[in-house]
C-alpha cells in the first residue's frame, strides 16, 4: 500500500498542519505493514506555477517533475494533506500542485454527459489548521475547494481533521491540536475489517 503525503506550511517546525500530518502518517505506519510513504514539501520543494510554457513542455526538468507529481499521486490508495488555510483558502503552493495533477485523460475526462473523475478509489485525508474558526463559515473557500476538486478526479471519500482558532491564544492552539489528535483517522488492519 502506498500513502502520499504533502505539506504546505510555510511555518516550518511552528507549523500545525506539519505536525498533525506528521501524526496522521505515524499512525498509519504503525497500522500498515510494509506502508511505502512518498513525500513532498512544497514549501521546501514547490511545484511552479502553471504557465505557458509548463503546457507546452519547454522545460524538459519541470515537465519531467511534473509528470513525477502525477505518478506519486495516482498510484497513491491514501493521500494526506496539510493544507493550511491561507487568506480564506489553500496556500498557492498547494494550488500549483493541484494544478499538475489535474491534467486531462489522467485524473479526469470530458464526456457528452459532463466530466469524469478517473482517480477513484483513493482515501484522502486533509489535515486543515486555521487561525480562525470557519466550520460552517461563508468565509471557508478552502474545504469547498478541495472537496469539489478531488470529486472532480473521482474521490469521494475525503476526511477532514481540523485545528481551528490556533492564533487567538496559546491556549487555543493547544487546546485546537489536542483535539485534532484526538479525531485522528485510522486504518484498520485487513483481519479486523474482514471480521
Amino acid at each position: 500500500m502506498k500513502l502520499l503525503h504533502i505539506d504546505a506550511s510555510v511555518l516550518g517546525d511552528n507549523s500545525v498542519s506539519r505536525h498533525l500530518t506528521a501524526a496522521v502518517v505515524a499512525q498509519f505506519k504503525q497500522q500498515i505493514d510494509g506502508l511505502q510513504v512518498d513525500y513532498r514539501d512544497l514549501d521546501a520543494n514547490p511545484v511552479p506555477h502553471l504557465r505557458s510554457g509548463s503546457l507546452a513542455k519547454t522545460d524538459p526538468a519541470e515537465a519531467a517533475d511534473a509528470e513525477q507529481v502525477l505518478e506519486q499521486f495516482l498510484a497513491a490508495d491514501i493521500v494526506v494533506i496539510g493544507a493550511p488555510m491561507y487568506n480564506f483558502s489553500v496556500p498557492s503552493t498547494l494550488k500549483a500542485w493541484i494544478d499538475r495533477v489535474a491534467v486531462a485523460g489522467r485524473t479526469f475526462k470530458y464526456t457528452e454527459n459532463g466530466p469524469v473523475g478517473l482517480a477513484g478509489g483513493k482515501r484522502v485525508i486533509v489535515v486543515s489548521s486555521r487561525g480562525g474558526i470557519y466550520t460552517d463559515s461563508p468565509a471557508d473557500f478552502q474545504e469547498p475547494f478541495l472537496r469539489q476538486t478531488f470529486a472532480f478526479w473521482g474521490i469521494n471519500e475525503i476526511e477532514f481533521v481540523r485545528a481551528e482558532g490556533i492564533a487567538y491564544s496559546p491556549q487555543h492552539r493547544e487546546d485546537a491540536i489536542a483535539g485534532a489528535l484526538a479525531a485522528l483517522p485510522s486504518h484498520e488492519p485487513a483481519e479486523v475489517a474482514a471480521a
